[in-house]
């Protein structure tokens, strides 16, 4: 007699809100970058769109459904087609995008939401030599987020100050990344099949496997306990998901087949229930699975299933989910006719009741540890909060007063911004170029004394700032170019030796 294993989420299913309770008429981008498209936290949804002469991408608050109106207005900043966006876990109102233009840009969307379009960012990143096509916040540190392009290189940057705090060379194009729980390790997966280990602090490869044998592209997400949940292809191009263990990854704890569809397969992880969420692209369907420490590991649990393919997909954060519903997950589901469909997963109880097994304390949204204190070593889990009386967004002070380079800073100081002590730029740059350790934040865009009335200062020394910076990235590629030239010149016999040996 078979016994059916038991799980509080066994039952969970998805149903999707009526029409009229979702955002339509949306003009979703036709890239065929290998990208959700949609990022949602408690107070926005965000949308990447198709933008004539340039990129830009849709923020619409989440209460305010319905049809979007044409010219709504847009986050329009960027030169080529925006690829990635990114909400920051510790500040709702501060968004990444990543781009074809090369750069990352950070923006700050007002607290009521877009009047006009925005095309100013916070903070501009200027590092890689190819197109940008990820972007991740550390789930901890306040301020770090990392980049990954298509030049084959992952930064890891202090957005406060726009310092590159970690730059990683890998052996082909990244193709994801996730950190884990407390943000002491990456895993990314690579175009050339491998998956790899590395420490974010120091750019060092600690491990590195084989983990789907298919050419089409794979997917890999850090789960809470130190293990690895990947999906991917075999050899006969059928989608497969797996399940490591990143103490030894000579052999998958678990790799099953999934079909022999050919749409990337995205996976979401709540660490509060353990449950993976499968979203593949081009599919109608959305799979979960339970996962525990205990062979076999994986467990099925349903699926959602409709008539529509997803062009993209976007997950709530736990805290932005109505609990007295019982609701454990939310999807921002994007179709090809411009509806982007709300989908709540829920757990069925007949309480009305606070339903403590099915919410333990989630993480909030106040970093643990500063970007200095991260990178000097330093680690932190995140600081949890309760659910029981519902998650309210609070507006964040200091947003609009704060400077530019510190417009991110939630941290707290010892000294109030107004008593900062201000360096002349030359002081700056070389104190940004030194080896050591990462320096508090500070101004970027210090106004000179004497300055004349009516002279725009700090636009003068910002563009100055972001000149140094491609300079500095235009160093840093030639250098490895020469280094490459000299290797293959020492590697190469000269026209002398090769008459003599005639």
């Amino acid at each position: 007699m078979a016994f059916m294993r038991a799980s509080k989420f066994r039952h969970v299913f998805g149903k999707p809100l009526r029409k009229d309770q979702c955002y339509d008429n949306i003009r979703i981008t036709k890239s065929s970058w290998d990208s959700t498209f949609c990022c949602v936290n408690p107070k926005f949804v965000a949308i990447i769109t198709e933008a004539a002469g340039g990129g830009a991408f849709l923020v619409l608050p989440v209460n305010k459904v319905g049809r979007v109106e044409r010219d709504v207005p847009l986050v329009a900043g960027h030169k080529a087609a925006v690829l990635d966006i990114n909400w920051c876990p510790h500040n709702d109102q501060i968004i990444a995008s990543a781009s074809e233009d090369c750069t990352v840009k950070i923006w700050e969307i007002p607290d009521e939401g877009l009047v006009k379009n925005l095309t100013e960012s916070v903070v501009d990143l200027v590092a890689h030599q190819r197109r940008v096509g990820q972007v991740i916040w550390h789930p901890t540190a306040n301020n770090v987020l990392l980049s990954a392009g298509s030049d084959n290189k992952i930064f890891i940057w202090n957005v406060a100050t726009a310092e590159v705090l970690t730059e990683i060379d890998t052996p082909d194009l990244t193709l994801s990344a996730s950190f884990n729980y407390n943000g002491s390790k990456l895993v990314v997966t690579n175009k050339d099949k491998m998956m790899r280990l590395i420490d974010p602090r120091t750019g060092e490869i600690t491990a590195e496997v084989q983990a789907h044998h298919g050419a089409k592209p794979s997917q890999a997400v850090y789960l809470k306990e130190g293990k690895i949940f990947t999906t991917g292809f075999s050899r006969m191009s059928e989608r497969q998901y797996a399940l490591w263990d990143e103490k030894d990854l000579s052999k998958p704890l678990v790799m099953e087949e999934i079909d022999n569809s050919n749409g990337v397969i995205f996976p979401f992880y709540d660490a509060d229930t353990s449950m993976v969420y499968l979203c593949g692209k081009g599919d109608s369907l959305i799979r979960y699975y339970e996962v525990t420490e205990d062979a076999p590991y994986v467990h099925y649990l349903n699926l959602y299933q409709s008539s529509d393919p997803q062009r993209g997909i976007g997950y709530m954060p736990k805290r932005g989910l109505n609990v007295n519903a019982c609701e454990i997950a939310r999807f921002y589901k994007l179709l090809n006719s411009g509806l982007c469909e709300i989908i709540p997963f829920t757990v069925p109880r007949k309480s009305e009741l606070f339903q403590d097994d099915l919410y333990p304390d989630t993480a909030g949204d106040i970093p643990a540890i500063s970007a200095e204190d991260w990178h000097a070593g330093k680690n932190a889990e995140p600081i949890l909060i309760s659910l029981k009386d519902g998650y309210k967004t609070v507006k964040k002070e200091g947003i609009k007063a704060v400077k530019k380079s510190d417009a991110l800073t939630k941290m707290p100081t010892k000294k109030p911004a107004s008593s900062t002590t201000t360096h002349d730029h030359g002081e700056e740059a070389s104190e940004a170029a030194s080896s050591g350790p990462a320096h508090q934040p500070q101004n970027i865009n210090p106004v000179p004394s004497g300055h004349k009335e009516g002279f725009d200062s700090q636009a003068l020394l910002e563009d100055i700032r972001k000149l140094k910076l491609i300079v500095k990235a235009h160093e840093r590629r030639i250098k490895t170019l020469e280094d490459k030239l000299s290797q293959y010149e020492a590697n190469s016999p000269d026209e002398e030796d090769q008459e003599d040996q005639a």
